[in-house]
């Protein structure tokens, strides 16, 4: 029998005698490169379900404080409508006169408001995105004529 033979057939070795012992190290390299990325992403996600939670812990917070703030504004509001109903009445203007005036002076700062939100809604639909999104005018198909002044 040959003594090379007994080498390549022992068990757990490949017929390359050489070649096992640099594809294991890669191989070893590359599960433990994989298991790292794995534990990296898993801990990149539970931070972004901890942070998403306290989040939307704050946002709650903020807005159970905005429906009290409102509420005590709105209170106020009313407090300096009567005050201003209640100068008007010494003055000499009629109660219901001064109620009228005081509702007028209320719906149009509500027409101010409402043209401010109007004017601000634009920004909602993200139009710098939606711009960057859309072809620039080279990539058009139709080849833009420079002679006419376009």
């Amino acid at each position: 029998m040959d003594p090379d033979a007994e080498k390549n057939e022992t068990p757990g070795r490949t017929a390359t005698c050489d070649a096992p012992a640099s594809d294991s190290g890669v191989l070893e390299d590359a599960r433990s490169l994989w298991q790292e990325l794995l534990e990296l992403s898993h801990d990149r996600f539970r931070l972004a379900a901890l942070e998403t939670r306290r989040a939307g812990e704050s946002l709650v917070a903020m807005i159970m404080v905005g429906v009290m703030v409102a509420v005590l504004l709105s209170g106020a509001w009313l407090g300096l409508m009567a005050a201003a109903v209640a100068g008007l009445v010494e003055h000499g203007v009629m109660i219901s006169s001064a109620i009228l005036l005081a509702v007028a002076a209320n719906l149009l700062l509500v027409l101010i408001l409402c043209g401010v939100i109007r004017r601000n809604s634009r920004y909602l639909q993200f139009p710098a995105t939606l711009r960057s999104l859309q072809p620039s005018p080279q990539d058009v198909r139709k080849p833009r004529n420079h002679d006419q002044g376009l």
